[in-house]
């Protein structure tokens, strides 16, 4: 199984309909689709000035991170963390999806306008340490405060 292919099937895995999700994901012209957080993982949300030095940290400490999707403009920074997450999230300025909420996620492999995929999944179901992640953010904050 190729890592796009397995990627594709691990993230509408979480789709009320898998199958026909994937069908209509591969069709759509935008190359996204909206699926559900809070079953396979859930997504903590970081402004883009504090998700680039932190996605930076992890990189230096991890050799496998999580998936990680960007907005327009570079101006959200999306890190895929274990479901529950966002509902024990307690930082500020930082949003969260998890259950009950919904995002758009970009097909894997596949190079579209807007959103995109920094760190695309590879199927394996990875996600990235909320521990972890938060001590980059630390970090990462720290970095900009001395600038």
């Amino acid at each position: 199984m190729t890592g796009a292919k397995s990627a594709v099937e691990w993230l509408t895995s979480v789709a009320p309909n898998p199958a026909a999700c994937r069908w209509e994901w591969e069709r759509n012209p935008l190359g996204v689709a909206l699926l559900p957080a809070g079953k396979a993982w859930d997504v903590l949300i970081l402004p883009g000035e504090l998700g680039y030095p932190t996605l930076d940290v992890l990189t230096r400490i991890l050799d496998q991170l999580g998936p990680v999707l960007v907005d327009f403009g570079d101006s959200r920074m999306g890190f895929f963390v274990p479901p529950g997450t966002a509902a024990r999230w307690l930082g500020t300025g930082i949003r969260t999806a998890g259950a009950g909420t919904w995002i758009v996620v970009p097909y894997p492999g596949r190079a579209i306008g807007g959103i995109r995929w920094l760190i695309p999944p590879d199927g394996s179901g990875t996600l990235t340490d909320p521990a972890l992640l938060e001590l980059a953010m630390h970090e990462a904050a720290a970095g900009l405060a001395d600038d």
